[in-house]
């Protein structure tokens, strides 16, 4: 499989593992309660090397990492970043590294919140991580297939949903298909070619 594959080798600190070592992991998806509707959730736009995508961010169900992401898009830090992983039908991530494929800064870690009922489906927007539940920070995956696998249930820990896309979902799927291989510090799956993101910036309330 290659969501398994891709986690040899890589670096700790922007990867994905199906099996998560903690003691109390977050109710599964399924017993968790719906999300709220609310046109309050704010909305960001990704404006990237290749075009732009807007992210519906869920401020109700996923508090903290919304409120760190939104820091760090204030605060400019994702300028200049890159999608390190491109990989068809699975995910992009990306919002860590630049384009010297170099860890950017020191940014703080987030509870993770994969019980809010949220469910990595294709189009949502999640919060990568290494295999420590609790170590998720700045970088960032788009589902590019229903990933059931990144979810929770009663032994692990998941991956915590935070938004979606609700404009250019295209372009997340465009930058999937670009030529890839060993780069920088990734033995595989990373874009030959850096997609940078250029700016995420808040989109204003109408």
């Amino acid at each position: 499989m290659k969501q398994l594959i891709l986690i040899a080798g890589l670096l700790a600190g922007v990867l994905f593992s199906t099996v998560d070592a903690a003691a109390a992991p977050p109710p599964p998806a399924a017993t968790a309660p719906k999300p709220a509707e609310s046109a309050a959730n704010p909305t960001v736009q990704v404006v990237t090397s290749v075009g732009n995508f807007t992210i519906e961010l869920n401020a109700e169900r996923a508090p903290l990492t919304v409120a760190q992401f939104l820091k760090y898009v204030d605060q400019g830090f994702y300028t200049g970043t890159i999608f390190h992983r491109a990989i068809p039908n699975f995910v992009i991530q990306g919002g860590g590294y630049d384009a010297e494929y170099k860890l950017k800064g020191n940014p703080a870690k987030v509870v993770n919140e994969s019980g809010n009922g949220l469910t990595n489906q294709r189009g949502t927007v999640g919060l990568a991580r290494p295999p420590e539940p609790h170590a998720g920070d700045v970088q960032f995956y788009v589902n590019l297939n229903d990933n059931a696998e990144l979810d929770p249930n009663q032994t692990r820990w998941g991956y915590a949903v935070f938004g979606k896309i609700v404009q250019g979902l295209d372009v997340a799927d465009r930058i999937s298909t670009v030529a890839t291989g060993p780069k920088g510090p990734f033995k595989e799956d990373s874009p030959l070619k850096p997609v940078i993101i250029e700016r995420i910036e808040r989109v204003p309330a109408p």
